[in-house]
């Protein structure tokens, strides 16, 4: 009978254990997987190559189709726009009107039409907004030229940016002379054509309050926030107040607001912004963050301890923060230029950043290995290419691209439909599975060593349950003793199998599993 007893109860760990909480097609909170789109890139409606948001609209159902089990779109739950106000640039990010939306990328109903189709298959839209700057070409720059030079101390666009005397000027700050009065100069820490605003003054704050609030009626679901730190550049303490009164109006305006900073810096000074709000992760992104090097070698334990402690910080820092992982974005040379196709280090280091703990963001033609560079002629808009579709979209590069199209081999979104062990498909079946296990997103990460430097993991609490996710960086089969601290594998994704032997887990190459 007690024999009988611990079978009977062995059976009902085995039957309960990898038992998760039901994820319903409506995700109710902000833990999602994002998609960063490069508007003018993406996709063409009108054939003048430029893309813009009816473009977006007629690729919907390549993003997210509406059914989050249909395995036939990337399943993505948030759009990340690039800045689609009017601009004279390509990149927008020198906006002249923050309430028009630029010509070249469609209308203010159009962006409607977007908001509706999105939020009807349950997938949040993020605007970028540079608010720390404007185009030097913007209505409230030109009406502060014209009050330097009156000297008209009384308008109330006087001190709208940021400016001073020679004798007032800071170390480490870039100034240009103000055209028409040489005693003054404005800060342009970007560029010239880049003023930046000064944030002392009430009525900017209230207009960069206005702006958000008329997109989060208009149904934005929140912000991507440019250069942060730029708000007081230099002043940590002064640009982290700015962000905390900032966040808390917009909170107060909708509560379930999605906002994401970019403090491009080490983990000190962004964990100072994450007490007002999540920021992305940029230790983790890049050729030789911790996702990459992990990939390519790096002992595992080097990036799990990284990624506990990082988020033990976060957590100190603001209880309700997460981690905001990525491996690249529009300001960064493509991943794929140094994690190739061909040894699978591309879906390994997917593995790595979307089965992690926050709310993972995917740069468009990430999923198909698009490739991108500076290169000599250093340029951002090679990092920025048109996207790929193999399918006759009239989107072309944007102005300034020197980088050669031959060096694009890893295929087109066409040609990935049509392979079932595409990357596209292989980034589709990763995010469902990253859904059917909400702990992976919201659980407690508590590092997870064994005695083989490429497998190693995490035992994630949640929920009163513990989780376990291990991966497999090597290139090669491995067999390692994982103790007694898991009894099943419920899943298990890369380029093997895995095996629980007892207390034995073999984990096939670039490979992870997730055990209860």
């Amino acid at each position: 009978m007690k024999r009988l007893f611990c079978l009977m109860l062995t059976l009902a760990m085995l039957l309960s254990g990898c038992a998760h909480s039901a994820v319903p097609d409506t995700i109710a909170d902000n833990y999602r997987v994002f998609y960063q789109i490069f508007v003018g890139s993406f996709s063409d409606s009108n054939g003048d190559g430029i893309g813009d948001i009816r473009g977006i609209i007629n690729r919907m159902d390549y993003l997210n189709d509406g059914d989050t089990q249909s395995g036939k779109s990337l399943g993505v739950q948030g759009l990340w726009l690039s800045p689609i106000f009017k601009s004279p640039s390509y990149h927008k990010y020198d906006v002249t009107d923050y309430y028009e939306i630029d010509p070249d990328f469609g209308t203010m109903e159009d962006l409607e039409e977007l908001l509706q189709l999105c939020h009807e298959r349950n997938v949040k839209v993020i605007l970028d907004l540079p608010i720390n700057h404007t185009s030097s070409n913007n209505m409230w720059f030109l009406r502060f030229t014209n009050a330097q030079k009156d000297g008209a101390v009384s308008d109330e666009y006087y001190d709208y940016y940021s400016h001073c005397a020679v004798s007032e000027m800071q170390g480490g700050i870039t100034y240009n002379q103000l055209t028409g009065v040489s005693s003054v100069f404005y800060e342009c820490n970007f560029s010239t054509d880049m003023p930046e605003l000064n944030f002392d003054n009430v009525a900017v704050r209230q207009a960069a309050l206005d702006v958000a609030k008329f997109y989060l009626d208009l149904g934005v679901d929140g912000f991507r926030f440019d250069a942060i730190k730029y708000i007081y550049y230099g002043d940590t303490d002064a640009s982290v107040d700015f962000w905390k009164w900032y966040m808390e109006e917009l909170t107060s305006i909708k509560p379930d607001i999605y906002c994401v900073g970019e403090c491009w810096s080490n983990d000190a000074e962004t964990l100072e912004y994450i007490e007002a709000l999540n920021c992305f992760n940029f230790q983790m992104a890049q050729a030789e963050g911790y996702i990459a090097n992990a990939v390519k070698g790096t002992p595992m334990s080097v990036y799990t301890s990284y990624v506990e402690n990082y988020q033990d910080s976060v957590l100190e820092r603001n209880p309700n923060g997460m981690i905001m992982p990525f491996i690249s974005n529009h300001d960064m040379d493509r991943s794929s230029g140094y994690l190739t196709l061909a040894n699978k280090r591309t879906y390994m280091a997917a593995n790595l950043y979307i089965l992690c703990s926050g709310s993972p963001f995917i740069y468009y033609g990430e999923e198909i290995g698009m490739r991108g560079s500076r290169g000599g002629a250093n340029t951002d808009a090679n990092r920025r290419l048109a996207m790929l579709w193999g399918d006759g979209d009239t989107v072309e590069d944007p102005t300034g691209t020197t980088y050669d199209p031959e060096k694009q081999t890893n295929g087109t979104v066409l040609e990935h439909l049509e392979n079932e062990n595409s990357l596209y498909n292989y980034y589709c079946r990763l995010i469902q599975l990253r859904n059917k296990y909400p702990e992976i997103a919201r659980g407690d990460y508590e590092a997870f060593t064994t005695s083989e430097n490429r497998v190693g993991g995490f035992k994630i609490s949640y929920n009163g349950s513990v989780t376990g996710l291990i991966h497999n960086t090597a290139e090669r089969e491995i067999s390692v003793d994982i103790g007694d601290s898991f009894i099943e594998i419920c899943d298990f994704i890369g380029q093997g199998e895995a095996t629980l032997d007892g207390t034995v887990l073999t984990i096939g190459p670039q490979t992870s599993v997730i055990l209860k």
